[in-house]
């Protein structure tokens, strides 16, 4: 039977945070690396850690870069968390730059020297614009990042949360039923719960509040 969400496997670690955050909201999700329960679910769930070209080359190992490009491409509901929002450009500088899934125009670059890098800890996210992921969540409030690495999308309009570090990147970008965030909602307390029951709401066709 296919699993109403699932988490996808691919070798990056964190997962067990993911379920555990859901969990908590009252869902079971299937943490899997099959193309085929990718291919069934109702919301998949892309987490992320570590670096773009191996998780690409894991994506391509197991089969899942195609059932991930047609269940985004049907705009079939997709979260992608941290590199799992870096993996939705077109390509990225990190490991020399490497080819991304293209689903949205736009390039990943690497963060300034001059700061500190990795970006880790806490750090407020605007919202640009209103979006039922931010239902219940106030302007600026703040999650949690860990990267070195951040997303510019082509089309601005895509950026619906910005976040400041040395430069002012798309902290959240949203395009139908595909949502991304650079920073971990499972890491950020109350409103990363918060952000992660609106986009289950958002899934399983239900008004977030």
């Amino acid at each position: 039977m296919p699993a109403d969400i699932v988490i996808v496997d691919y070798g990056a670690g964190n997962l067990r945070s993911v379920q555990n955050a859901l969990r908590s909201l009252g869902h079971e999700p299937t943490v899997s690396a099959s193309a085929q329960d990718v291919a069934g679910a109702r919301a998949v769930i892309l987490p992320g850690v570590g670096a773009a070209s191996s998780a690409m080359q894991e994506l391509e190992r197991l089969g899942l870069v195609n059932a991930l490009m047609q269940h985004m491409e049907a705009d079939r509901p997709f979260l992608g968390v941290c590199l799992g929002l870096q993996l939705l450009l077109t390509v990225t500088e990190e490991g020399g730059l490497t080819p991304c899934l293209g689903v949205i125009p736009g390039w990943v670059k690497k963060l300034s020297a001059d700061l500190k890098i990795p970006h880790m800890g806490w750090n407020q996210v605007r919202q640009r614009q209103r979006h039922p992921i931010f239902a219940g969540i106030p302007d600026n409030s703040n999650f949690y990042f860990v990267h070195s690495y951040y997303g510019e999308a082509e089309d601005k309009a895509l950026v619906v949360g910005e976040t400041e570090y040395g430069v002012t990147f798309g902290s959240v970008i949203a395009r139908g039923n595909l949502i991304a965030t650079q920073f971990h909602p499972e890491k950020s307390g109350e409103m990363g719960l918060k952000l992660y029951d609106n986009f289950l709401k958002l899934a399983l066709g239900e008004s977030p509040c």
